[in-house]
């Protein structure tokens, strides 16, 4: 697996992403996964996958071969996919969150709208976090980014209740109903009511839904917490002068406790700390590339880097020595 920090990794991550959410509209439309109200069965990479309820009801089965139908082809590929997913996230953390959700990718690119429209990630920030980038030079912000901001939100929102609702409906019909704009009152109430919804929740709770209401991170970090050797930030305590730089950058831009590698989280963590204290982190690699950044116009090695296995131990064991709040 390629490590994360790296600007080309991360590049590498913003083309997963863009895949990803293409996948994710797509997927509907060429019947590689949906669930159809109107034909009560899902389809599968172009085929369709019945229960055989149906025929059980209908008398052309027995109540045996119902079950057996149910557990092979429901309750069997939930939960090797479930299975298969936490290994993943035991080992990798949220990497879904951070390389692939479509939703975290809104969060990711919203933040740098608001800040630039208000100098902050989110309107719960009490004050502005830094006047400055990792590289030192100063941020631009204007209050008229906040309309594209706006836009953006009711777009994206907009965009997901379409998508959402192809998944139960022929996204030929919802599409074109779009088009000749013929929506059904209840197709234009799930749109209506998805769009409200996603908008206020992408303006005023992104990454707060992230940490605290998304069961898919949630179970995620469940696993990655239950992994001493899981990937996880480290940070190179036997330097921690170094992050006097940082320091230096803020004073020059007029905000002493500036510090590059938690201004960047989209999470509003702080990657210096304990790996418990770092329960919600997506892995997306923001805080490395923000210390390289700033380590590398010095001259110096980054703080910060992918440790796993025993450097994990190691690193975690350190942090609970010196139980330094970094």
């Amino acid at each position: 697996m390629q490590l994360p920090g790296t600007p080309p990794a991360r590049q590498t991550r913003l083309r997963w992403q863009i895949a990803f959410f293409t996948l994710f509209t797509l997927a509907p439309v060429f019947n590689i996964f949906r669930f159809d109200l109107y034909d009560g069965h899902a389809w599968v990479l172009g085929l369709p996958w019945r229960l055989g309820i149906e025929d059980f009801l209908a008398g052309r089965i027995s109540g045996l071969e119902a079950g057996l139908n149910i557990l092979l082809r429901l309750f069997l590929p939930l939960i090797a996919s479930a299975v298969i997913f936490i290994a993943a996230a035991w080992r990798w953390g949220r990497f879904y969150c951070g390389w692939l959700c479509p939703h975290f990718s809104a969060v990711e690119l919203i933040n740098g709208l608001m800040r630039r429209a208000s100098g902050k990630p989110s309107i719960w920030e009490k004050q502005p976090l830094t006047a400055c980038k990792p590289d030192g030079s100063p941020r631009v912000q204007d209050t008229r980014w906040w309309l594209p901001t706006v836009l953006f939100a009711i777009t994206f929102a907009f965009v997901w209740a379409v998508v959402l609702l192809t998944y139960l409906l022929p996204p030929s019909e919802i599409y074109g109903n779009l088009w000749h704009l013929s929506l059904t009152p209840n197709q234009a109430r799930f749109i209506g009511v998805g769009t409200l919804v996603l908008t206020l929740e992408f303006l005023f709770a992104r990454h707060l839904f992230c940490r605290f209401g998304c069961a898919v991170g949630l179970f995620q970090s469940l696993a990655w917490m239950a992994n001493r050797g899981a990937l996880v930030v480290g940070f190179a305590r036997d330097r921690a002068v170094d992050c006097s730089k940082c320091q230096e950058i803020g004073q020059r831009n007029g905000n002493p406790a500036y510090a590059a590698c938690e201004t960047e989280c989209p999470m509003r963590l702080r990657p210096r700390q304990a790996k418990r204290k770092m329960f919600a982190c997506t892995q997306c690699s923001q805080c490395l590339s923000a210390c390289n950044t700033v380590q590398q116009a010095q001259g110096n090695q980054p703080l910060l880097r992918w440790v796993e296995k025993e450097a994990a131990k190691q690193n975690e064991a350190q942090v609970s020595l010196t139980g330094r709040k970094d």
